[in-house]
């Protein structure tokens, strides 16, 4: 079928008229002075069975493990015997948003937060969480509190209210749970010799893509079944700033995090005789959707894959 030569003048002016709001809202996107960093975390449901407890008082145990230094926490103290039945550890959910001002053109200064911001994140056709103002710029949402769960494949959407202003956000299809070989031997646990290095091969993109990006906690469990205030070994950025400089040096900084065979160094198990937990988190990034937000704005979304390990006596 042919294009009638007046039909393709309005649709060449159309697609230049697209580009040129394209180029315009990038533009305002790279001088923008606001900016969000937002991460959106999530682990699945996990059994410790009895056997991979080390060292550990099997009454009644409780077992907090923080998530990327996010305030994700375990509490599953138990009113049974756990050398009968494991320790069940329920799923967790949790949404951290950062809102804040750059300060200057450097990625190297960090921004200022911005208090007082009406923030909420929407699911593509779902629901819609108000997140808890926590003070200097950050926002958080408990999702077992306010009946959040991650969802494979969603949309999500930040929408931030600042001084009668609207900015957005979005990470889109953010990734299932990553399944790890090495994470579930035959045995339901990890078993360790202390000081020395475990490595693990994360499986096969699909066919065409790359690999999510990929991040590591490990945290000690101590003799009273509570894990340790800091891990043993992270890989995680835990600031705004470290955050800003994953996304906006995407070819460099994304490099470590995308490999397929992953290596946790020995220090990370300092202890025979110990239970450590392994997080990995397999995430994607999204950006600004707004033009009123910086370019280099970072929205990681992601669920973890859990390794248990016990190192021996």
């Amino acid at each position: 079928m042919k294009i009638a030569p007046k039909m393709t003048v309005v649709v060449a002016a159309a697609l230049a008229l697209a580009v040129g709001c394209d180029l315009q809202k990038t533009a305002n996107q790279i001088s923008a002075r606001s900016v969000v960093v937002a991460t959106v975390l999530a682990t699945p449901p996990v059994t410790i069975k009895p056997a991979a407890i080390a060292g550990l008082d099997a009454g009644f145990l409780s077992f907090d493990a923080g998530f990327l230094d996010a305030g994700i926490t375990f509490d599953a103290g138990l009113p049974f015997d756990v050398r009968d039945a494991g320790l069940p550890i329920p799923p967790q959910n949790l949404v951290l948003v950062f809102f804040g001002q750059r300060q200057g053109d450097s990625l190297d200064v960090a921004p200022q937060g911005v208090p007082g911001a009406q923030v909420t994140l929407q699911q593509a056709g779902g629901a819609s969480y108000r997140l808890t103002d926590q003070g200097g710029g950050n926002y958080a949402l408990a999702g077992d509190d306010a009946g959040f769960r991650y969802a494979s494949n969603a949309t999500y959407q930040f929408n931030v209210i600042s001084q009668n202003e609207t900015f957005v956000a979005e990470v889109t299809q953010v990734p299932p749970e990553e399944r790890i070989a090495a994470f579930e031997p035959a045995s339901g646990f990890i078993d360790q010799v202390a000081g020395q290095p475990l490595t693990f091969i994360r499986p096969e993109p699909p066919q065409g893509q790359r690999l999510n990006l990929g991040f590591v906690n490990v945290f000690p469990i101590d003799s009273s079944g509570k894990q340790a205030p800091m891990p043993t070994y992270t890989n995680v950025p835990t600031t705004p700033l470290q955050f800003l400089k994953l996304v906006g040096d995407a070819v460099g900084a994304q490099t470590e995090y995308r490999a397929q065979s992953v290596t946790i160094p020995g220090s990370a198990f300092p202890e025979r005789d110990r239970n450590y937990v392994i997080l990995f988190q397999s995430a994607k990034t999204g950006g600004p959707k707004s033009d009123n937000l910086f370019t280099g704005s970072a929205i990681i979304a992601g669920t973890a894959a859990v390794g248990i390990v016990k190192t021996r006596p």
